[in-house]
């Protein structure tokens, strides 16, 4: 016969290893620390960006294109590793309609966001290098 007590506490003993591995995974689930300083400075420079960010037909200056950006790596930072993930999940296309942001610069053609951020995290990698 097994004792009650035991299986109680062998269940008990699971559910909270359990909790505690997907509490821990949540919680530090996002880019490693060595690379935050990228996901910041990549959020300063499109809120500080003279750019237009276009998101679904409509355009928005870097300030609030910024929020959204925000919004979207708070929500996605379980799924995110990398900085270059950051920009795949926060910063690339719309969930809703799948369709691509973009931005333009001055008189330049309007590209993805993706490549226009991934552009600059090269240029600033290279930069802190010297």
């Amino acid at each position: 016969m097994i004792n009650k007590n035991k299986l109680f506490f062998k269940i008990n003993k699971y559910i909270y290893y359990s909790t505690f591995f997907l509490l821990t995974n949540f919680i530090y689930a996002d880019v490693p620390e060595k690379q935050k300083h990228e996901v910041e400075h990549l959020l300063n420079f499109v809120k500080n960006s003279p750019c237009v960010i276009n998101r679904n037909g409509t355009d928005y200056n870097g300030v609030d294109a910024l929020a959204h950006i925000q919004k979207k790596y708070d929500y996605f930072k379980d799924k995110i590793s990398t900085t270059e993930q950051f920009i795949e999940y926060s910063a690339t296309k719309s969930t809703m309609s799948d369709q691509h942001y973009t931005v333009k610069c001055k008189n330049n053609a309007p590209i993805k966001t993706r490549d226009w951020l991934l552009n600059e995290l090269n240029t600033y990698r290279k930069s802190i290098k010297h």
